[in-house]
């Protein structure tokens, strides 16, 4: 029962940050794409640039962060080249990794250009 309700807080985790980057400008490229190695929250575009987005929801940010490990990030920067490679300038697109942290009240902080190789 716990898992489930883990599983389906995430999910409204992932479908609030969503909404906070459409009212940005962004757009939904994908959600939850699956690489052979990992898969990725989200993935947006806008003006030639594509996004990576994790969401990680927790009771607190710090502890929501701390979720987020450094075999976790290293499976995001491989999928991310799988996803690259589907588009037209492959892996010279212009790309962010971005962190979305949610706590337990809902409360989102994103983190822009949080990770880099």
């Amino acid at each position: 029962m716990r898992q489930k309700r883990n599983h389906l807080a995430g999910l409204a985790a992932e479908e609030s940050v969503l909404r906070r980057y459409t009212a940005a400008g962004y757009a939904l490229l994908a959600r939850r794409f699956r690489g052979l190695r990992g898969e990725i929250d989200l993935v947006l575009g806008r003006s030639g640039e594509v996004v990576f987005v994790e969401v990680k929801k927790s009771r607190s940010f710090d502890s929501a962060l701390a979720r987020l490990g450094a075999a976790q990030i290293g499976r995001i920067f491989d999928t991310a080249a799988e996803f690259l490679g589907t588009q037209p300038l492959g892996q010279l697109t212009d790309r962010r990794f971005d962190v979305a942290l949610v706590d337990a009240s809902g409360e989102i902080q994103v983190m822009e250009n949080a990770l880099w190789q």
